[in-house]
C-alpha cells in the first residue's frame, strides 16, 4: 500500500471509530509508530484529522471554539445541579479558604453553599461574585485581571500573581475536557494558566464535571490526573471511565 493510499485509509477509519490510538493504527496497517505520527501530521496538515495524545480523532469532534458561557449554561442543567449539590459534601469545615473557578456548574455551586457555613471565598468569575457579594457568611475575594467576554472570567498575569501568593484549603474547579490519557484541558492558554494556578494554589482540589467533558481534549492541558483529588460527576459516566479515572488515583463522586 503507496503512503497516500494508507493515509486516506488511516482517515476513513478514524473518521468512523471517533477516537484510535497510534498503537492500534500501526497494528491495523501493520507499520510502526513513527510512521503512523508522520502519517497523522500529514493528515492533520490537511484538516482530515486532530492529533490528540496518543492518537488522533476526527477534525470535526475536537472543536478548538469555546461556547459562550450563556451557551453553556443552559445544557445539561439538571446534570450540573446535581453536580454542585454533591461537591458540597466536599467542603472543608468552616472559616477555611476556598477558591472558585470560573464555569457554568461551579456557579450552581456557589448559589447552593449553605448559609450556616462560613468561609473565605476567593474568585476570578464576576458571576460567581455577584453571586456572593454581600452574603454575611461569605468573606468574598475577587481576583484582579482582564476579564474574558466568553467566560466572564479574570485571566493574566495579575490573576496569576496573586494567586501564586495565596494557600486556599479547597479549590472547585471546572474543566472543558477530561481525559485518563492527558489529563484536564480547556481551549485558552489564559485561562488554562489560571486554572493551573488554582490547581497549585490549594491544599486539595476537586473538579465538578458533568460527564459530557469526560474523554475530551481540548488543546491546552492545565492540570494531570496527579494533581487532582476528586472528581464530581453525574450518572452519565460510563463503568469503563470510571474504572480508568479511579485507577488513575482519582477519587469519583457521582452525584
Amino acid at each position: 500500500m503507496y503512503a497516500e493510499e494508507r493515509q486516506q485509509a488511516m482517515a476513513q477509519l478514524i473518521g468512523q471509530e471517533g477516537r484510535l490510538s497510534v498503537a492500534h493504527l500501526a497494528g491495523t496497517f501493520e507499520v510502526t509508530t513513527e510512521t503512523v505520527r508522520r502519517d497523522l501530521s500529514s493528515l492533520e496538515r490537511i484538516g482530515l484529522v486532530r492529533r490528540v495524545h496518543g492518537g488522533a480523532v476526527p477534525s470535526s469532534s475536537l472543536s478548538v471554539i469555546e461556547s459562550a458561557l450563556g451557551e453553556r449554561d443552559q445544557s445539561n442543567i439538571s446534570a450540573k445541579d446535581a453536580i454542585a449539590a454533591a461537591a458540597l459534601g466536599q467542603l472543608p469545615p468552616p472559616a477555611s479558604v476556598v477558591v472558585i473557578d470560573a464555569g457554568s456548574t461551579t456557579v450552581r455551586l456557589a448559589a447552593v453553599l449553605p448559609r450556616e457555613h462560613r468561609l473565605s471565598v476567593v474568585t476570578h468569575a464576576v458571576p460567581i461574585a455577584a453571586r456572593l457579594a454581600g452574603l454575611p457568611h461569605i468573606d468574598l475575594h475577587l481576583l484582579p485581571g482582564r476579564v474574558r467576554p466568553t467566560t466572564h472570567a479574570a485571566v493574566g498575569t495579575d490573576t496569576v500573581a496573586a494567586l501564586a501568593e495565596l494557600r486556599a484549603d479547597v479549590a472547585f474547579v471546572a474543566t472543558n475536557g477530561l481525559s485518563a490519557e492527558f489529563g484536564l484541558t480547556t481551549p485558552d492558554r489564559d485561562e488554562a494558566a489560571t486554572k493551573r494556578a488554582i490547581v497549585a494554589c490549594a491544599r486539595r482540589t476537586v473538579v465538578l464535571a458533568d460527564s459530557s467533558k469526560i474523554g475530551v481534549e481540548t488543546p491546552v492541558r492545565f492540570a494531570a490526573l496527579r494533581d487532582i483529588d476528586v472528581l464530581v460527576t453525574d450518572s452519565g459516566i460510563s463503568e469503563s471511565d470510571r474504572t480508568s479515572l479511579e485507577k488513575a488515583g482519582l477519587e469519583v463522586v457521582v452525584a
